[in-house]
């Protein structure tokens, strides 16, 4: 089966995602049935540019124009494959904490277009995610996000495909590269300004610094994992944060000689009032889980009814995990077009309900 692909963002992650589909071309194909072919890319800086036979993403690209208009064209030109249910918009914008956009104007502008949606942007899962579910119910199409949250790390298909009948009470864990990065780096001496400068220098740390280190990135985060996981209606701005700042240094040099580490811990719970969420930074036992988390490593502890906690740790993260959670979302997406294929509309919204 050929997908199509329309990229919206071409940046780091959208460039490795493309090359890892080349990369994996062969077991897409052999494994799964799929055939990946790009038609449509939208950056920023870049230009534009659209081919319903398929790009080559090292051609020139029109001058840039209103990406939200190229995306309606895009998806004007490929409603056949929207009716086939072959169609994917593939959205790797930069985060905006505030309001999630303009990813939530592309997201909303597909799905209203019979496109599936996939993104590893935070921004709309943490700023209108039932609204967009929603959106995604009424189109019978899919919007996945695990790159949203801890790189290629599956926590929300986790939960969803391997959970069922457990509630998720809360959840802890620490979700921000940089920050961690540049605390373990703090703890051994190194100055902030160099650790953060070789996390930009990986590509890890956000275009705006700001939004690691001021806790922006894990306050979005937070929000996403709570409005999926307990079905909070959240934003990055309701959840209480805190950053870090060259001052760090000597608290978590303190810390370590209590035997403590110091960590940016995000943390949302069920309360009987509602869902609760912060991050702040956490002077946490040596034998906290938690606590072992060093460098850009990444994990979450959930919290459950029936299966008591569960904890997930990302040994390594960077670009090539991003780009494999778009990857994961895709196989997911073309699996569900061959089972539809065969089970009537009513069916498929009975089981989803």
């Amino acid at each position: 089966m050929t997908v199509d692909l329309i990229l919206i963002g071409f940046g780091n992650v959208g460039q490795r995602f493309a090359s890892l589909l080349d990369e994996q071309r062969t077991a897409l194909a052999r494994q799964y049935g799929i055939c990946p072919r790009i038609v449509g890319i939208a950056t920023r800086r870049h230009g534009q540019a659209f081919s319903a036979r398929g790009l080559d993403i090292t051609m020139s690209r029109t001058a840039s124009g209103d990406t939200l208009t190229f995306l309606r064209e895009a998806l004007d030109k490929s409603r056949a494959a929207a009716r086939e249910r072959r169609l994917v918009v593939v959205e790797t914008t930069t985060l905006d904490v505030n309001r999630g956009e303009p990813a939530v104007s592309y997201i909303r502008a597909a799905l209203a277009a019979n496109a599936h949606v996939i993104t590893a942007n935070k921004g709309p899962v943490a700023c209108a995610y039932a609204p967009l579910r929603r959106a995604a119910e009424r189109a019978d199409r899919r919007w996945l996000f695990e790159g949203a949250v801890m790189d290629g790390v599956p926590v929300f298909n986790l939960v969803r495909e391997t959970m069922p009948a457990v509630t998720i009470l809360g959840f802890r864990g620490i979700v921000n590269s940089t920050t961690n990065f540049i605390l373990t780096a703090m703890e051994q001496g190194q100055r902030f300004d160099d650790a953060l400068a070789e996390m930009q220098a990986k590509g890890i740390a956000e275009a705006d610094a700001s939004l690691d280190v001021d806790g922006w990135d894990a306050a979005a985060k937070t929000a996403a994992l709570a409005n999926v996981l307990l079905g909070a209606r959240l934003t990055p701005a309701g959840v209480d944060r805190e950053g870090i700042t060259r001052d760090a240094a000597a608290r978590a040099i303190e810390a370590t000689s209590r035997g403590r580490r110091l960590k940016l811990v995000a943390r949302a719970s069920r309360q009987s009032d509602g869902v609760t969420a912060r991050v702040s930074l956490e002077a946490l036992a040596g034998d906290d889980p938690l606590a072992r988390i060093d460098g850009q490593q990444n994990a979450i502890i959930l919290s459950t009814d029936l299966l008591g906690e569960i904890a997930v740790v990302q040994r390594g993260g960077g670009l090539t995990q991003t780009a494999y959670a778009l990857l994961s979302d895709l196989v997911t997406i073309a699996r569900g077009v061959n089972v539809s294929a065969a089970t009537p509309r009513s069916h498929r919204r009975a089981r989803r309900g």
